[in-house]
């Protein structure tokens, strides 16, 4: 389409003499005198001369006839309830005059570049203008654009004259900013709209989303698709919505600015409900939706057509070619029995990862695999790759990493033990870190670190190292830390204001003879009446500055000494309750053993190491004054 202000020179030899054409399709007529002459299209141009606009009425009958209409009458059409009514039918034919363009053609605007534009349903029509493009005051500017505006219009087959209540409006402005400046300079590309029908609303069919379903949740282009979380158990809570049935809805007509009539599709239905719900689920249901939510945690099973929420599952095993992995939430009240107990084969498989509230595993935990939950009993042996955290948690053989709150190990072959309380009936060796630790029986290679209790029932092996560590807890650790740059901060501050507080001493104690004769001098000039010299007012107000710096550097620097013995003294704090830990051996100690004790304040560790044989069974520390400390056997 040919951008008015581009005025180009037809380089054919053949002129078009001015022709009076009257069509419904402006562009048809163009195209066709353009080919019957053998010129370029783009060297025409058009007058509108008139528009005529019909309307007629076929509800009584198809052959009902054209009735014109004034142009007084065109904005009368613009009524939501004469529009939208499918027997009516309305056109516009238009009486242009075709000519030739030349050199000396008139074209009111040749620096705007100006198109006609849409949105798909023709509902809504825009202009845009060309960043760059510039409109000069002219003669009737408000009518030379009316007239740019509505040729582009009929051009693309948009009724003019209707639908376009705007315009006027749009054009007002325009003109109105051209007058103020001679000109209007579009420094960036603007579209405006200029003519608006009535958009159809579009036909909603039915749909049926199943929420609860991990796999329906969109996966970002870079994320990595775990394919072994396939929701084998959708763990869900209390009220949360499971399934949602989308109603299908009609949509409404519409008529867009070409005058055509929009009748929106009938929906397409095929996801009409056909299951069945139990009373774990409640059902809400309004104009566009019927909703499914859960009426209590667990997870939903879909048997017999039938939609439940259960929360005991038994199955075989779990695995990546069976049931995937398994990740209800630890507070969806999930239990789950896993009966493999073949002890050549995995109750939980490689790789898997298990998040319920409780699990009950008859046997083995594969390589890698990952279980946590509130409550867990493994009764077979566990990988050493493996990791398990439950806040109550009981372990047949361990060999892996364990985490809780109370957790008991039958036998601990070289695996990782992390709780506040630690039960082991027998350790063959591994890492046991605990607020206390209790042991049956205790092998060789056993490293126990505890805050307060490590208790042996029967030594019968070697090279064991039991630890009492106020810091064995992460956020202790993290406090301690924290507090140490509270410290070290608060010194730095210190030393730095005890070199002020001298500096600015040593200039007041030197400037002090001075500000008495200064003061006196200043005394002497308001008592006899006399403008004092500014130089002796600045001097006197000088030394009073320092006097309140000092003061000011006095008062931080008591605050901060205060608070950094605050901050020392609550160091000391972490380590209160070391002397109250004990390490016990019920037993006698066989072979080389140690016992350790770490110090916060001073930061030390202390190390005791048995005699074999010897009957020394609970062990302490001992302050021995003039920061000496020493572990000795003491009374329980």
């Amino acid at each position: 389409m040919a951008l008015f202000g581009s005025s180009k020179t037809t380089s054919q030899k053949t002129v078009i003499r001015p022709t009076v054409e009257r069509t419904p399709n402006v562009a048809k007529v163009l195209q066709k005198i353009a080919q019957s002459n053998n010129v370029n299209l783009d060297t025409l141009d058009f007058t509108i001369l008139e528009v005529f606009t019909y309307i007629r009425m076929t509800d009584v009958s198809a052959d009902a006839e054209w009735e014109k209409i004034e142009s007084r009458e065109l904005y009368e059409l613009d009524d939501k309830t004469a529009l939208l009514n499918p027997y009516f039918e309305i056109k516009q034919t238009y009486e242009i005059e075709v000519f030739s363009l030349s050199r000396n053609s008139y074209n009111p605007f040749p620096d705007l570049t100006l198109s006609i534009g849409a949105n798909a349903s023709k509902c809504k029509i825009y202009i845009s203008v060309a960043k760059g493009s510039k409109i000069d005051l002219i003669d009737n500017i408000s009518k030379e654009l009316t007239n740019l505006i509505n040729k582009r219009k009929v051009r693309a087959g948009i009724f003019v004259n209707i639908f376009d209540e705007m315009l006027k409006d749009i054009v007002s402005k325009i003109s109105a900013e051209v007058r103020v400046d001679a000109n209007v300079l579009f420094t960036k590309k603007e579209t405006i709209l200029v003519a608006e029908g009535f958009e159809p609303t579009a036909t909603q069919n039915d749909a049926l989303i199943l929420h609860y379903k991990d796999n329906e949740k969109s996966i970002d282009d870079n994320e990595q698709v775990d394919y072994s979380a396939r929701g084998f158990v959708e763990g869900v809570k209390k009220d949360e919505l499971l399934i949602e049935y989308i109603k299908p809805k009609e949509g409404t007509p519409g008529r867009n600015c070409r005058g055509e009539y929009l009748i929106p599709q009938a929906p397409i239905v095929a996801h009409e409900i056909s299951f069945s719900i139990d009373e774990t689920i409640g059902i809400e249901e309004d104009e566009n939706s019927i909703k499914y939510f859960a009426k209590e945690n667990g997870y939903i099973s879909f048997e017999d057509n039938t939609y439940t929420i259960k929360r005991e599952m038994d199955i075989e095993a779990i695995s990546f070619k069976t049931t995937g992995s398994i990740k209800s939430g630890v507070d969806s009240d999930v239990n789950l029995n896993v009966n493999e107990s073949d002890a050549y084969k995995d109750a939980i498989g490689s790789g898997m990862e298990v998040e319920v509230s409780e699990i009950e595993i008859d046997g083995n935990v594969g390589s890698n695999a990952h279980v946590v939950a509130l409550k867990a009993t493994v009764g077979g042996l566990t990988h050493k790759t493996s990791y398990i955290k439950a806040d109550t948690l009981d372990v047949n053989v361990h060999k892996g990493t364990a985490v809780g709150k109370q957790v008991h190990i039958t036998r601990l072959e070289h695996g990782i033990v992390e709780a506040d309380s630690a039960e082991i009936t027998q350790a063959l060796g591994g890492h046991i870190r605990a607020k206390e630790i209790f042991i049956g029986i205790c092998a060789s290679h056993v490293h126990a670190t505890a805050t307060k209790t490590i208790e042996i029932q029967k030594m019968q092996g070697s090279e064991n190292i039991f630890t009492i560590d106020p810091l064995l807890q992460k956020d202790i650790k993290e406090s301690l830390d924290n507090n140490q740059e509270i410290i070290d901060t608060l010194s730095n501050a210190v030393k730095s204001l005890e070199k002020e507080i001298k500096s600015l001493k040593i200039r007041i104690k030197e400037g002090t003879h001075s500000f008495i004769e200064i003061k006196k001098r200043l005394m002497h000039y308001k008592k006899n009446g006399v403008k004092m010299p500014a130089s002796f007012v600045k001097k006197y107000k000088e030394f009073m500055q320092l006097q309140d710096s000092l003061k000011e550097f006095q008062e931080e620097y008591a605050a901060k000494k205060d608070n950094l013995l605050l901050h020392t003294t609550r160091t000391s704090s972490f380590q209160d309750n070391i002397f109250n830990a004990r390490i016990i051996n019920r037993d006698r100690w066989i072979g080389y053993n140690e016992v350790r004790f770490k110090l916060v304040d001073p930061p030390m560790d202390l190390v005791y190491k048995p005699a074999e044989g010897s009957d020394k069974m609970i062990f302490g520390i001992v302050d021995l004054g003039d920061e000496k400390f020493e572990i000795q056997a003491v009374k329980e």
